[in-house]
């Protein structure tokens, strides 16, 4: 165990208890202190519960945990994914051209550029009605059809985009198995004008290729079986070229991506195809610019001023010190309505792990659950936990000081909104000032807030897509300082396997026509005879 682990546990139990009260209270200029700045956000630390000594603590447990060397490692294309024995290079996909990032002796950023200037290519034809579909009308509707980061990704940034957006396009997102998905999804739309695009690296993901073979189906059906038509309405996200080409679609409109990116970490490659298509490329490549930004800024600022660091290590200090389980991430902006949704992937894939890099058991907590939703709507509904229950949540609250959309009063409120939630928190209300309200005794208790409860704030201008990519980076950094400090593989998913193999063999048992013999556990066994029966009855 690090020195830094134990000073921190003994830190713990002399400060833990320490109120944010007291700590502002002594220290007049801490909310002008406890903050850091870069790549256009600017982050208040100051309502956390901790002092100058617990960041220095932690600072000395991000050294001692080698954090510096895996950053430098990973910038590298050192093969940090140890058990997958692959490079982790998601910064080479926003690293500018010209740049150099070799791996197996290859320069990988020549190849990014190469796959951007054909989705550049692709993105203007689409934009422009100089493609058109297999009846000659230009394409209004694209549906991308994927799952996890093939999915999160693309939905968050189209959502978070949507006012750079093309209006005269729609776009949709098929993800879940579930035929309703896919159902509702392309309900309105006119096959003779819709795009599909098949993400899925292997071509073979059971959910996204069952969903794309439904999405065949469905423009076969408009055009009378022609097979030709395949290739005028899909393009594919793959690096599968036979089983791309064996589905219909021609492979010079697939567009591939690496094994040194792993899916929670690709919106910003080829994945991204469909918010190139909705917000063009300019806009896109302002994104990688904001992404690729966040990186040098994490790559070469000092810890002590290293956004991403300083929230990895704060929290680290709540999860293993303080116990807390999980990170309330709370947008005030709704275009950003799916961004925890999108982090609950990143973070939880990425840390979810209770295995060391070297194969033993991990001695701490790791990975705390995301969660989250945007405010104002929150407030009137779990906020209510966050102020007076029994749990300790930490909460980022993300704010913009311009609204994208003017409207009235509606920005100032949403923004005096987020400050005044983050203040209540930190304080609360003590009994003494709700009895000096007038408060009967009886009902004193109920009106309590105990405070102390913390939180960062993360400010920015407005919301752009260099804005969005810098944010994302930040997040996604912060969970690389998590895993290098629990000294855990944060870019393998073996958790997603078992499930997925067990799915393959029950299959065939759920739709067999004849009752098949069944060897699975008695409750597993019951549940499948269930489901026939009340198949059978219908």
């Amino acid at each position: 165990m690090h020195t830094a682990w134990k000073a921190l546990t003994a830190h713990h139990e002399t400060i833990g208890h320490l109120h944010l009260r007291r700590l502002f209270a002594d220290d007049p200029t801490r909310g002008e202190r406890m903050t850091a700045e870069a790549v256009g956000l600017y982050v208040d630390y100051s309502k956390n519960r901790i002092t100058d000594e617990t960041l220095g603590l932690l600072l000395q447990l991000a050294e001692e945990s080698g954090l510096r060397a895996r950053i430098d490692a990973m910038f590298r294309g050192e093969r940090i994914n140890v058990t997958e024995g692959r490079a982790v290079l998601h910064v080479a996909l926003r690293a500018p051209r010209g740049t150099s990032i070799v791996l197996d002796g290859e320069n990988v950023v020549d190849q990014v550029h190469a796959v951007l200037d054909r989705m550049t290519e692709f993105a203007n034809r689409v934009r422009s009605g100089a493609w058109t579909g297999h009846t000659g009308k230009r394409i209004r509707n694209v549906v991308n059809i994927g799952i996890g980061g093939s999915d999160l990704g693309p939905v968050m940034a189209y959502e978070a985009l949507k006012h750079y957006s093309d209006r005269a396009m729609t776009f949709g997102f098929v993800s879940n198995v579930d035929g309703t998905d896919f159902a509702e999804t392309v309900l309105d739309l006119d096959p003779a004008e819709t795009l599909v695009i098949v993400a899925s690296k292997t071509f073979t993901t059971l959910e996204t290729m069952t969903n794309a073979q439904s999405a065949r189906a469905w423009l076969l059906e408009a055009f009378a079986g022609d097979v030709k038509a395949v290739a005028k309405h899909f393009v594919a996200v793959s690096t599968n070229a036979d089983e791309v080409a064996r589905f219909g679609i021609d492979t010079a409109n697939m567009f591939g991506f690496w094994d040194w990116v792993g899916g929670r970490y690709s919106m910003d490659s080829a994945i991204g195809l469909s918010t190139m298509l909705a917000i063009g490329p300019e806009n896109f490549r302002a994104m990688l610019d904001g992404f690729h930004q966040m990186d040098e800024h994490f790559r070469t600022a000092p810890f002590e001023r290293n956004l991403p660091v300083l929230l990895g290590l704060l929290a680290v200090w709540y999860n293993d010190f303080f116990g807390a389980q999980t990170v309330a991430v709370l947008p005030y902006e709704q275009y950003l309505r799916r961004f925890p949704a999108y982090l609950q992937q990143l973070t939880m894939e990425s840390n979810g792990k209770h295995v060391t890099l070297d194969g033993g058991r991990v001695a701490c907590d790791t990975g705390p659950i995301y969660w989250g939703e945007p405010g104002t709507n929150g407030q009137h509904s779990f906020y209510q936990l966050i102020h007076q229950g029994t749990r300790l949540i930490p909460c980022d609250f993300i704010a913009f000081a311009q609204a994208l959309n003017p409207l009235g009063r509606h920005h100032d409120i949403l923004l005096a909104n987020v400050f005044a939630q983050s203040e209540a928190l930190a304080f609360g209300k003590t009994a003494e000032q709700v009895k000096a309200e007038g408060t009967p005794d009886w009902l004193v208790p109920h009106r309590v807030f105990d405070g102390n409860r913390p939180s960062n704030t993360i400010l920015a201008e407005r919301l752009t897509p260099e804005t969005l990519g810098a944010l994302v980076a930040l997040y996604e950094h912060s969970v690389f300082t998590q895993g290098a400090i629990w000294q855990i593989d944060a870019f393998d998913q073996w958790g997603v396997e078992l499930g997925k193999v067990l799915a393959q063999r029950i299959i065939p048992e759920v739709a067999s026509t004849s009752a098949p013999k069944l060897g699975h556990d008695s409750s597993t066994n019951t549940l499948i005879r269930r489901v026939r029966t009340l198949r059978a009855r219908a």
